[in-house]
């Protein structure tokens, strides 16, 4: 069913952001034409600066459409013509909003605008991205390991809005699939947090531990421990769950390995050498952070992570895509020089 065409058309919503510019790279490379969505007229320049710095020229195999999550216009002509297509655009505001809703509805909606338009246009299959907060979080301090069976407990007092907004999202996906999804397959993937190469100056929010132990803005390591992977592992699995039967109504956790801020540190340390400088190699005591977080939300946020380790389990892309991810180490350099190259460091 799945014999790929070089001629196949593949949307990419969102085509500005870390993941999206990753896919939309490894599918020019493959043969695929992509059209990727913009909010507004004139985004198309900042992606293909974007591609650009990533050492992808694409050429006629790309085209734009503007289409927005939070409205309904654009989505059909979007979707128009298109085998495939990878939903990777989500609301990811830099500050938590006063109200979850605001977090929730657009996530959710805008979800349900791309699988309705996708399953108008006739499309085979969506893969969309979802996150491992989705899977691993409001279950209690018991359990430590997380597989694609699990499911975050949105009711938990301790489940932040954006993690919530994922779950709420991946949910109305499959429950939008069952009832109204006609022929049309659903394949998603759950990714840890991401880093990897930054193509330009703006960054994921998944990289600013980098950034602040990179810039000497961290005095210590805080007792974190982060599972991570790769933003092109990311995409690779994107692009094999769109063609690979066996991905069909499956979900995917994208992880690496897990490791601590202070494993993060020595490694830049022991990698990048005087690059690293400003990077602590010390812990961080617990104290100081929770006086920090009376001051500081993005802080307050991790306080019940710290000392904790999870699992998030990648046995089934393994198994069933045949995927290998990255080596850890290489990825968190990457990361890394990349911000050194796109000037997205404080000046040395």
């Amino acid at each position: 069913m799945h014999n790929k065409t070089p001629s196949d058309l593949v949307l990419v919503t969102g085509g500005s952001g870390f993941i999206a510019t990753h896919c939309i790279i490894q599918l020019l490379e493959q043969g695929y034409r992509v059209r990727t969505t913009v909010r507004s007229t004139g985004g198309e320049a900042d992606v293909l600066i974007l591609l650009k710095n990533g050492g992808c020229i694409p050429g006629e195999r790309l085209s734009f459409a503007i289409a927005d999550l939070m409205s309904d216009s654009g989505w059909s002509k979007a979707v128009e013509g298109c085998r495939y297509v990878l939903h990777v655009a989500s609301p990811f505001p830099l500050t938590l909003p006063k109200q979850e809703d605001d977090l929730i509805i657009p996530a959710r909606e805008g979800t349900l605008r791309v699988l309705r338009a996708s399953r108008d246009a006739g499309v085979e299959r969506v893969v969309q991205t979802s996150s491992y907060a989705a899977i691993g979080y409001g279950h209690g301090g018991a359990r430590t390991s997380f597989d694609e069976k699990d499911w975050t407990d949105t009711g938990s007092p301790h489940v932040a809005p954006y993690t919530k907004s994922k779950t709420l999202a991946e949910r109305a996906a499959w429950a939008f699939m069952e009832k109204e999804g006609g022929k049309m397959e659903l394949s998603v993937i759950n990714p840890v947090l991401v880093m990897g190469p930054i193509l330009g100056k703006d960054y994921s929010t998944s990289l600013e531990i980098v950034r602040r132990l990179m810039d000497g803005e961290l005095p210590g390591c805080p007792r974190l421990n982060l599972n991570i992977i790769d933003v092109r592992d990311v995409a690779k699995l994107h692009v094999s769950a769109m063609t690979n039967p066996l991905a069909q109504g499956e979900r995917f956790i994208a992880s690496a390995g897990i490791r601590s801020v202070k494993e993060i540190a020595l490694t830049l340390k022991e990698r990048l050498g005087d690059r690293a400088r400003r990077v602590p190699a010390r812990n961080l005591p617990d104290l100081l952070l929770k006086i920090a977080a009376l001051f500081d939300p993005p802080v307050r946020q991790i306080l019940p992570e710290l000392g904790k380790t999870y699992t998030a389990v990648n046995d089934k892309a393994r198994n069933v895509l045949g995927w290998t991810p990255m080596n850890v180490q290489d990825t968190i350099v990457d990361t890394a020089i990349s911000m050194i190259q796109q000037g997205a460091l404080k000046k040395s």
